[in-house]
């Protein structure tokens, strides 16, 4: 809400699932809509009803597109430049540290495996 002067996001594309549901539905301006298409915390978010219905929200289920679809997406991805956040790479014979760095939630952005070398 600070990055928007609490004005809210239109679309939160959200694909953690039960721990960050309440925050993304909060996030979101009247008329809002929440995508979907993960649940790695869990698939049983809560959803604050009143919220839903009062500010008027849509969530959307979203998996997987065309092969066309993806390529779009691809071109979109090398035309702007995106890249992910990558928090932190770990050497593969770290693995287990890489694990636990996810499991205690520290990460923010992707965690790296570095195989052959790090």
């Amino acid at each position: 809400m600070a990055l928007t002067d609490k004005r809210g996001v239109d679309v939160v594309i959200e694909n953690v699932g039960k721990t960050v549901w309440p925050t993304a539905m909060k996030a979101l301006v009247r008329g809002g809509r929440l995508v979907t298409c993960g649940a790695t915390t869990g698939d049983d978010p809560s959803a604050d009803q009143r919220r839903l219905f009062i500010r008027q929200l849509t969530v959307m289920g979203s998996t997987l597109g065309s092969r066309a679809e993806f390529r779009d997406v691809i071109a979109f991805i090398g035309e702007r430049g995106l890249k992910p956040h990558i928090d932190k790479t770990f050497a593969f014979m770290d693995v287990a540290a890489a694990l636990d760095r996810l499991e205690q939630g520290k990460q923010f952005g992707k965690i790296g495996l570095a195989i052959g070398g790090a």
